[in-house]
This record gives C-alpha cells, structure tokens and sequence, in this order.
C-alpha cells in the first residue's frame, strides 16, 4: 500500500502577476473533481474513506490542515493508526495524493480556506465506497503555539 505524498507546485511571480503550479501532477485516472468551503475557521469535516478511491487534495485558498490514516479493519479501525498531517495553503502550490484504503479528513486554518479535490471515482462509485467515521475519531486537528 502506498503512503500519502505531497506533490510540490511552485510559484512564479513577475510584473505582470503570480502563477501557481503544480506540473508533476497528472489528471490520469482522475474521474470528477469538486470544492469545499467550510463557514468558519476551525470546522473539521472527518474522517471519509475509500477501500477503492484515491483522491487529491490542494488549497486554491487559504489553508487547512489536512490528514489521513489507513484503515486497518474497516468495522473497527485502530485509534493508533499513524495520522499523516499536512499544512496545505494557496501560499505554497502543491496536492497531497490520498491512496485508496485510507480515510481523510481536513480542518480550516483560515476564514477564506477552499480545498479541491480530484477523485478517482465517479460520484455513484463514490457512494458504493464511502466509509464514514466520527470527526474526531483520530485527533489531529490541535494546532500547538510555538
């Protein structure tokens, strides 16, 4: 099974503007694609996960945390599954790849925060596919001062 991995985008900027990217991503398999915007700061939408499904996650604005853990037995997964947790932000340009077999789950860090996703299910395979958990289920949403 394969891990969550970051693919980093980059930013360039010049007189005319900025222009975000992230050119080591391909749309290959990729079936439909959608938006989250969550009403406030600190709202977490979790845990959601796929035996089948990989998904692709980035931040067109804003930022949010984002985590994912894989499911050991999906009845009654493991409260200590390793939680991979990510800081995406519009503000450094990349897309965590989420394999199938795992749940996922993101809190805003910020008021403007808007994720896409890129799914590699159609949304009727989607819902033959979709395993829910309480949002709290794993708890990686503690933002520690520093």
């Amino acid at each position: 099974m394969f891990e969550p991995r970051l693919i980093e985008g980059e930013l360039a900027v010049d007189d005319r503007g900025s222009l975000s990217f992230v050119n080591d991503f391909s749309f290959d398999g990729v079936r439909r694609f959608y938006v989250v915007h969550n009403h406030r700061t600190g709202f977490v939408r979790a845990w959601h996960g796929h035996r089948r499904e990989a998904k692709y996650v980035g931040a067109l604005t804003g930022s949010a945390i984002v985590a994912a853990v894989e499911i050991d037995d999906w009845a009654n997964p493991s409260k200590e599954l390793r939680i991979h947790r990510y800081i995406l932000s519009a503000e450094k340009p990349g897309l965590l790849q989420i394999p199938p077999g795992f749940a996922n789950g993101f809190m805003t860090l910020t008021a403007d925060a808007k994720l896409v996703f890129f799914s590699t299910a159609s949304l009727v395979e989607s819902q033959h596919d979709d395993v829910r958990f309480d949002a709290y289920y794993w708890n990686p949403w503690q933002v520690t001062e520093r």
